[in-house]
């Protein structure tokens, strides 16, 4: 199994990112106004849990910028046919979209997975926008009790996980669990982890990890177990499931995240007014309570944090896509 240190960037956890105020920005961006509606690309299906918090933050953006932020699906190579789109569109302000890890942090690593954009130079990159927390669960008819329990199953035999696709976030928190804990466990691949869910409550793998708004239905309902959060802090949705740093693994943190995005060459007015945008919208309680409903929390940053926090997840899931032996999304 793979032994290796990977960084976390969220050393304070969950819910310890700063919050930035882009005073500043905002003094720089009320000179653009724009004048037309806003495209905002989601790079994954209508009804997951990246176009429910596009649209959440769509209606927030909407407010401040006095203008309809129209959402536009476009799916495809695990988020990267989308942000594509917005990484070759006009720099006019009008097009922006939502980013995710699995084009930003992992698929540069993937040896097979072709980039037809370049993440630091063909995009710019506004804020963070929500963090949402990733929880292992396990059958709770026939799984084990808790986390400790998989670890001892999955080192006296073999266990198998499910996951959204190779190269997904679902994939790596779960590649990344076993190797901290030294557990031997084969990966099989959905495509979504809704399907995934499905297969794990008919009991045809061992666990999985994905995010909390995906898998608290099943837990609500009894048929999954919840044993642990992979998250810095808990999680107030499952307030009585602990964290993998409670357990004992610290570097088990594998939140999941969207962030916002433009194309390259904003002009400085624009990428200021947008990145002021981002962050009344993050912070108005409407567009906090709508996150917190669906297991995510608002994350407003300045675009110079988030470049720093991008790199991070580089670092973090880069060494681990190449031991995996995933090679495109």
């Amino acid at each position: 199994m793979i032994r290796r240190r990977v960084l976390s960037f969220a050393a304070g956890g969950f819910l310890g990112w700063p919050l930035a105020t882009p005073h500043r920005a905002a003094a720089q961006g009320a000179s653009w106004a724009p004048d037309r509606p806003f495209r905002l690309i989601v790079p994954f299906a209508a009804g997951g849990p990246a176009d429910i918090f596009g649209r959440l933050f769509a209606e927030a953006l909407a407010r401040d910028l006095g203008q309809p932020v129209v959402v536009e699906n476009r799916t495809g190579a695990g988020g990267v046919v989308g942000h594509e789109a917005v990484a070759k569109a006009a720099p006019d302000g009008i097009t922006i979209g939502i980013s995710g890890p699995g084009a930003l942090s992992i698929a540069p690593a993937l040896p097979r997975q072709r980039m037809p954009f370049d993440v630091y130079r063909d995009l710019t990159h506004l804020s963070l926008v929500v963090r949402v927390p990733e929880v292992v669960v396990v059958n709770a008819r026939s799984g084990p009790r808790d986390l400790a329990a998989l670890i001892a199953l999955a080192k006296g035999s073999p266990v198998t996980y499910g996951s959204a696709g190779v190269g997904s976030i679902t994939h790596l928190a779960s590649a990344l669990l076993a190797s901290e804990t030294g557990m031997e466990a084969t990966h099989i691949p959905y495509r979504g982890a809704a399907p995934a869910a499905t297969d794990l409550l008919a009991n045809r793998f061992t666990f999985m990890t994905a995010d909390v708004p995906v898998l608290k239905p099943h837990i609500d309902t009894g048929d999954l177990r919840p044993l642990a959060v992979t998250t810095g802090g808990r999680v107030p949705a499952l307030a009585a499931v602990p964290t993998t740093a409670e357990l004992g693994f610290p570097r088990v943190n594998s939140d999941n995240w969207y962030g916002f995005a433009a194309p390259p060459r904003l002009p400085a007015p624009i990428r200021a007014r947008l990145e002021a945008a981002a962050g009344a919208a993050l912070r108005d309680p409407a567009l906090v309570q709508g996150f917190a409903a669906q297991g995510g929390v608002a994350s407003p940053v300045t675009g110079e944090e988030y470049l720093e926090f991008l790199r991070s997840e580089a670092a973090k899931w880069g060494p681990l896509v190449k031991q995996s032996g995933a090679e495109s999304l």
